[in-house]
C-alpha cells in the first residue's frame, strides 16, 4: 500500500510542472502580443438554431444559460488575471457571442457576419464568403497586442482544423498555427 501511495505522489509531483509550465507558455504567449485569441461562445444548451431563428430577435435563438453565463465569467477572469492586452474585441453576429463578448468585454466589441456560424444547411451557402472575409481582415489586422474573435464551432473548426468545446480559448499565430488551447470549465 505504502508504495501504491509513493507512485501516486510521485505521479501528482510530475504532472505540476507541466500545468505551470503550460500556464506559463499561455502568459508569454500573449504578452508578446500579434496573436489571434479565438473564443468558441459560451455555454449554450442544444445544437443549432430554432427553425424561427431572426439574427435581430435573441429569443428566437439559443442563448447562454446561467452556466454559460459562469463560464463567460471565468474567461473575463482570465484576462484580468493574466492582463491580456488586446487591440480589438470582433464577435458573430449571433446573440450567444454577442452576450460572450458583453461579459468579458463589457461592450467594448464589434460585430462582423464573417464570425457567424455556417453550422445548419441555411447558413452553409456562406461559409466560403465568410472565410475569405475572415482571411482577408486577420491579414489587415497589423495591431501590436491580440485581436479577439468571438464566434462557432464551425469557423473555428475550419480556421484551425480543431474541434474545441464551448467557451475554449484557442491562441494562435496569424499563420493559422495553434500555440496554446485553454479549456474553461462551465
Amino acid at each position: 500500500m505504502k508504495i501504491v501511495k509513493f507512485l501516486f505522489l510521485i505521479f501528482i509531483l510530475l504532472q505540476t510542472p507541466i500545468k505551470v509550465n503550460s500556464s506559463e507558455n499561455i502568459k508569454t504567449s500573449l504578452e508578446q502580443g500579434k496573436k489571434l485569441i479565438f473564443i468558441r461562445h459560451a455555454y449554450a444548451p442544444g445544437s443549432g438554431d430554432p427553425s424561427n431563428f431572426n439574427i435581430k430577435n435573441c429569443a428566437t435563438q439559443r442563448n447562454l444559460n446561467q452556466r454559460g453565463k459562469d463560464q463567460a465569467q471565468k474567461i473575463k477572469f482570465f484576462f484580468q488575471k493574466n492582463n491580456v492586452q488586446v487591440d480589438h474585441v470582433v464577435s458573430s453576429e449571433w446573440c450567444r457571442c454577442k452576450e460572450t463578448a458583453s461579459i468579458v468585454f463589457a461592450d467594448n466589441y464589434k460585430t462582423k457576419s464573417f464570425l457567424n456560424s455556417f453550422y445548419e444547411e441555411r447558413f452553409s451557402k456562406n461559409k466560403d464568403r465568410q472565410i475569405m472575409e475572415l482571411k482577408e481582415y486577420i491579414k489587415k489586422w497589423k495591431g501590436k497586442k491580440n485581436l479577439v474573435l468571438i464566434t462557432h464551432y464551425v469557423v473555428i473548426s475550419e480556421m484551425l482544423n480543431i474541434s474545441t468545446t464551448s467557451g475554449e480559448i484557442v491562441i494562435s499565430d496569424k499563420n493559422y498555427n495553434v500555440i496554446e488551447r485553454l479549456k474553461i470549465s462551465y
